[in-house]
């Protein structure tokens, strides 16, 4: 079931709440079209880890992963957009790291990344463009 987030402070607050339900090793799969608020869910999240809200969190749209170091541990966020090849994902070394939290955008450039998650955000922008409707799922492992 999906829920509407009426603005950009609901979007901070729901970025908090699931740090706070994050631990070391899960792999956070972001996913909606462009402009449905992806980058500004994982800053929120980011921020909240961080423990900094006036972190300056950048897309990584072009770098393809930024770290952080936050409270819980090494913190990876990447953008699969740019993506040429899914195999290409192996060098970004998503999955490198035991101990690290990822939250990955336009991870369906990546199936084996979209295997491995812990956690599925789903974010749209509802009919009448107003807020952004999200849905957050655990997927059953093997």
């Amino acid at each position: 079931m999906a829920t509407l987030l009426a603005d950009d402070a609901a979007t901070a607050a729901l970025g908090a709440e699931l740090a706070v339900e994050l631990a070391p090793g899960d792999l956070v799969v972001l996913e909606g079209d462009l402009g449905s608020g992806k980058t500004a869910l994982a800053r929120a999240i980011i921020r909240s880890l961080a423990g900094d809200p006036r972190l300056e969190v950048p897309s990584p749209t072009f770098a393809l992963v930024q770290p952080y170091d936050t409270a819980k541990g090494p913190l990876l966020h990447a953008d699969l957009y740019r993506l040429g090849d899914p195999r290409e994902v192996e060098e970004l070394g998503l999955l490198d790291n035991p101990e690290a939290i990822v939250l990955v955008e336009w991870a369906e450039r990546a199936p084996e990344i979209v295997a491995a998650a812990t956690l599925v955000v789903r974010l749209a922008i509802p009919p009448g463009g107003a807020g952004r409707l999200v849905s957050v799922t655990r997927p059953q492992s093997g």
